[in-house]
């Protein structure tokens, strides 16, 4: 028969290496993310943001929308982007930025990575 407490030790040792694992893959997975949303900000059958955006490093842009610089200076709550790329209609129904969201050009997940990115611009 085993005693319950000397097992804690190696209890509490694994969960620390588990904690340790996790947090040490947060900085992993939030580089993917903003490498996602890079990707999907750029690619014409999808995101499609340069379009209509100057956005740095991207290729042959348009200037029917403002650039996309300084953007976490310009909307530090990342929800008020998440709308916006969403469907930007709901705040200003005279836009011509596509409702991605609403019209499911993009996923919720693919938004969040979209606005990762933007956020590092």
């Amino acid at each position: 028969m085993t005693d319950k407490h000397s097992t804690r030790p190696v209890r509490i040792a694994a969960l620390a290496l588990a904690i340790g694992a996790l947090a040490s893959a947060g900085p992993a997975c939030a580089q993917s993310a903003v490498s996602e949303g890079q990707k999907l900000a750029f690619d014409r059958g999808k995101g499609n943001c340069l379009t209509c955006h100057v956005i740095k490093g991207g290729d042959l842009p348009g200037t029917i929308g403002p650039e996309l610089k300084d953007i976490k200076s310009k909307y530090p709550d990342r929800n008020d982007l998440v709308a916006i790329i969403s469907d930007e209609t709901k705040r200003n129904p005279q836009t011509v930025m596509p409702p991605f969201g609403r019209n499911r050009i993009l996923t919720e997940p693919e938004i969040n990575a979209v606005v990762d990115f933007l956020q590092t611009l």
